[in-house]
């Protein structure tokens, strides 16, 4: 007898930097386990799939980006479902789950989830299935494990009441057309197609994608004296317990390394948002002292030869590279050192059981192996426990082999979470702790993510700099620890600091040190616009700009725009870091700047007043003048920088100011800040 073919759903996803990809890709893989089939597809690709006419559940897995927008894969999609002239029962035959992801660091978390989540329900669709809200805050997996194991269920129930509805339509049609001439109607019969929601914490089996590993199978050698766990050892009762582990990913990539010369590709082939532009570096300026506790830069860039285009508020991205001694390292751990400037060719491989395989979008079919670990390939990005699995089969001691299995596991998820998640740990810091594991370099390229460009705000006006942009960056810096041996600095910001290092020279300053220097450095940069934080269309309305740190950067754009020595309008703005003083002192004399308020967290002077060190405490000095220009001159509020350390505080000290100012109770007070929020008025650009 033959077996019953595999009821199919549909499986779409919506990815910014790979993470929802690599969560659909989990359930494709999980799905034929339970009997299923995922016709699985980038919600980008239109042509290969349609709502309007699918009958099968649809899941939807879909990230967010920048200030809570959906991924640029999927703006197409959310542009479409967005037309205002559909109808409220366009997608009412269609049912659906949701998964999204998301940081609740930032203010809108998971919003191209629910964008698309509202929507889908304003337009008639019904849920099968919960929506989930992953944070990465916290570990995606807390949500995306017990969502996925729960969705096998719900599939089912709601494949077999479609089934069953399309055999009771298929009985009403015969018993109508039996009946066409009857000289009485026939009733029509209705169904409903509505699924009581699964809550996340309902019991799912997974079936045999989870291998059950028995501590009899691993020899665990453990030192007896260490009490206390860490990256390379476990204690009770991940050490004792028997492990669930993920299902061992396909392999589908195979490189050959080749013969022939040839060029690398250039690198704007490695971006799919546009246009990329090679500029030159035209000046380096270091605005912090050699003392500080973080290194400021800012560097303007020549793009008069150009057509790249911008305005005060937006951001772009730089492709950068990554660090030269680190892929050196990578190099010579995967046995490749003298093979750097050889040239490989990546295709996929023969016979592979992954679905619908091809090769990465952001692998080029030929070039030299160091371009890929240079270029292409993310190789600090904290590894995923998919291929911590695959690195477990790369693994001869049995004891690092044991360790990797539970860092992969259920059992061992606190212990993913502090050791990798938490400590920012990459491939190069397991592999040293790890020695006996030793990857192929098609594993590598199957499970390490798309190298992303950076983004940076601009700090400059086009019209007061014609043919000039300028940014402003913090040299990030990551200390050494116990998961790290070593210190780094971050990818962009340490290699644009090692780019202009020699071109900076000394010079005479009493607030700080400056150096700078014309240069013949280029960098590939392409837009980003940002299509809310940006000036009032009207020149006449006041605006608060706050930015501690290197946040000022777009606020000196801002000033710049709107430098015209014969018009007064009301900008106050509110910061820490001071190293723009001539230029800000500018703006206060021509009146471009009404006030400038100035703080220093790190002010160690034994005033017998002390004065404020945070941006929020002198909001609260100011609370007259900050409710007057929000709730009587309808004025705008602007926020950049640290979102973890002072967005949250500012917002907070906003909502004090409205409550004593309005005379409301605090939950008014907040109201009032989701319409200036909703409105655009109350604006930020904080990252984490």
């Amino acid at each position: 007898m033959c077996c019953e073919s595999k009821r199919r759903f549909l499986l779409l996803y919506a990815t910014q930097k790979g993470q929802a990809k690599a969560i659909a890709e989990e359930i494709w893989q999980q799905a034929g386990a339970h009997g299923l089939e995922a016709d699985m597809h980038c919600i980008s690709e239109m042509d290969k799939y349609n709502l309007e006419t699918e009958k099968d559940p649809v899941v939807i897995v879909i990230s967010t980006t920048g200030t809570g927008d959906p991924p640029d894969t999927a703006r197409k999609f959310v542009k479409k479902i967005q037309d205002k002239t559909l109808p409220p029962d366009h997608f009412a035959h269609l049912q659906y789950g949701l998964l999204g992801l998301g940081d609740s660091e930032y203010m809108f978390f998971c919003n191209g989830g629910r964008t698309v989540d509202r929507r889908l329900q304003e337009l008639g669709a019904q849920h099968f299935y919960d929506t989930g809200l992953a944070d990465d805050c916290v570990g995606l997996e807390l949500v995306v494990d017990p969502w996925i194991d729960g969705l096998w269920l719900a599939l089912k129930e709601a494949l077999q009441l479609q089934k069953e509805k399309e055999g009771m339509n298929n009985a009403v049609n015969a018993v109508s057309s039996s009946l066409s001439t009857a000289p009485y109607a026939v009733h029509e019969l209705k169904l409903s197609s509505e699924v009581q929601n699964l809550k996340l914490e309902d019991e799912g089996a997974r079936g045999s994608d989870i291998l059950p590993q028995k501590l009899d199978d691993i020899k665990h050698v453990a030192p007896a004296r260490d009490n206390e766990p860490s990256l390379v050892h476990s204690v009770p009762p991940v050490s004792q317990s028997a492990l669930n582990i993920p299902a061992l990913p396909p392999e589908y990539i195979e490189v050959e390394f080749q013969d022939a010369q040839g060029e690398n590709p250039h690198l704007s082939s490695l971006i799919s948002e546009g246009r990329a532009f090679e500029v030159p570096v035209t000046k380096a300026v270091q605005l912090t002292r050699e003392d500080a506790v973080k290194t400021a830069l800012l560097l303007e860039l020549d793009i008069a030869d150009t057509a790249f285009e911008y305005q005060p508020g937006d951001a772009f991205f730089v492709i950068c590279p990554n660090n030269v001694s680190e892929v050196e390292k990578l190099l010579h751990i995967l046995g490749l050192s003298g093979k750097g400037d050889d040239f490989v060719c990546v295709k996929v491989k023969q016979g592979t059981k992954k679905k619908g395989a091809v090769r990465p979008q952001h692998i080029p079919e030929r070039s030299t192996l160091k371009f890929i670990l240079t270029w292409c390939l993310e190789i600090r990005a904290i590894p995923k426990k998919a291929f911590l699995r695959a690195l477990v089969e790369c693994t001869s001691d049995a004891g690092e082999k044991r360790r990797l299995q539970e860092l992969c596991s259920r059992q061992g998820a606190s212990d993913y979470t502090h050791f990798i998640r938490d400590s920012n740990v990459c491939l190069l810091d397991l592999l040293h702790a790890f020695p006996s594991c030793k990857p192929s370099l098609s594993l590598l390229i199957e499970h390490l993510p798309k190298l992303q460009a950076r983004s940076y705000s601009v700090s400059s006006s086009d019209l007061y700099q014609p043919g000039r942009l300028c940014f402003v960056f913090n040299v990030v810096e990551f200390p050494a620890g116990p998961s790290r041996p070593v210190s780094r600095k971050g990818v962009c910001t340490g290699w644009l600091a090692e780019l202009v290092a020699p071109l900076l020279h000394p010079s005479k300053n009493s607030e700080c040190t400056k150096r700078e220097s014309s240069s013949t450095e280029k960098i590939s940069i392409f837009p980003r616009p940002n299509n809310a934080f940006h000036l009032p269309a009207d020149p006449s309305v006041p605006f608060i700009m706050v930015g501690p740190g290197t946040g000022i950067a777009p606020f000196i754009g801002f000033l710049q725009h709107r430098y015209v020595p014969s018009c007064y309008l009301e900008s106050s703005l509110f910061m820490f870091l001071l190293p723009f003083r001539d230029e800000l002192q500018c703006f206060l004399e021509n009146g471009t700047l009404t006030h400038l308020k100035v703080c220093f967290s790190r002010d160690s002077s034994a005033a017998e007043v002390a004065s404020p060190k945070y941006v929020q405490d002198v909001l609260r000095l100011c609370a007259k003048e900050v409710a007057r220009v929000l709730l009587k001159e309808r004025g705008y509020f602007y926020i950049c920088g640290d979102k973890k350390h002072m967005a949250d505080d500012v917002s907070d000290a906003v909502v004090d100011i409205l409550s004593m100012e309005m005379e409301a109770d605090k939950l008014e007070a907040m109201k009032i800040l989701a319409m200036l929020r909703e409105a655009k008025r109350y604006l930020q650009d904080v990252w984490s």
